[in-house]
């Protein structure tokens, strides 16, 4: 492995969240690596650091103070954009710079514009039904420029951190999805793509979810993907296919135990 591969393991490592073997190789490699091994001390600090932020809980007063800050924009506004229309542009103006920021402004960013976006939701009781309904609606396109940003990140621990947040999106629409398949398809590092297979599984309930699905099967050149994607074809009971993974079975230089693994998943589909 580079060591590029060793750094995309530094969240997991300091979540102890790293396999026996993996956790040895990598321990073993950060010992003879000078540079990796100071890459991790400052990955730790950052990681030490957003440890000990804390959201504050908004003061008493706050949504008086909210509502008459509201109610003075309101009667001067002249145009017909909306605040969060704004506020949209300037999340997804400041996510196009985020590469080039450190990870800890990143994420202190992302934390409190959610508490904010929370407290606005939870907190001003008196708006009705519609206005409600449409401030979720932004705060759900809110999440998903986010995620999609995030697929985008150089590092692979932040393309993963942007495949979690599939869980927080109640309703995929089809720039997701695809965004999705395209990671699952083409990302270089095999623990994003199984990241986003759980993902996919996750939203199964979509038929164009299953059908890219069994289309993904032929164009996975990793064994853990073949593997996994086996698994959940058979745990979605995903008969369709069948097809696919006996075209797969045609490979001359298929894994034995992916080999094996994709009969029997054939045998128990039929």
């Amino acid at each position: 492995m580079k060591c590029e591969q060793y750094q995309d393991l530094f969240t997991d490592y300091i979540n102890k969240q790293l396999p026996a073997a993996d956790k040895a190789a990598f321990e073993q490699h950060i010992a003879a690596c000078p540079a990796c091994a100071k890459e991790l001390k400052a990955f730790q600090q950052v990681w030490d650091v957003l440890g000990e932020v804390t959201i504050p809980e908004p003061s008493a007063d706050m949504p008086m103070r909210f509502n008459a800050m509201l109610a003075n924009y309101k009667a001067s506004v002249t145009e017909e954009v909306s605040v969060w229309d704004k506020l949209k542009g300037q999340w997804q103006q400041l996510w196009q710079w985020q590469p080039r920021w450190p990870m800890a402004y990143n994420l202190a960013i992302l934390v409190v514009g959610l508490s904010a976006g929370f407290w606005f939701l939870n907190g001003n009781k008196n708006a009705d039904s519609e206005k409600m309904k449409t401030l979720a609606a932004e705060v759900h396109e809110l999440k998903q420029s986010v995620m999609l940003s995030l697929l985008e990140n150089p590092s692979a621990s932040e393309r993963i951190r942007g495949v979690s947040y599939t869980s927080e999106i109640k309703h995929a629409d089809k720039e997701v999805i695809d965004a999705l398949f395209a990671t699952l398809n083409n990302d270089p590092n095999v623990n994003v793509r199984l990241s986003t297979l759980d993902a996919l599984a996750g939203l199964a309930n979509h038929p164009e979810v299953r059908q890219g699905l069994v289309q993904s099967i032929s164009q996975q050149d990793s064994p853990l993907l073949q593997s996994a994607i086996a698994d959940v074809m058979l745990k979605l009971q995903e008969k369709s296919s069948v097809g696919s993974f006996r075209e797969l079975l045609k490979q001359k230089n298929l894994d034995k135990g992916v080999k094996q693994k994709i009969s029997k998943t054939i045998s128990k589909l039929i």
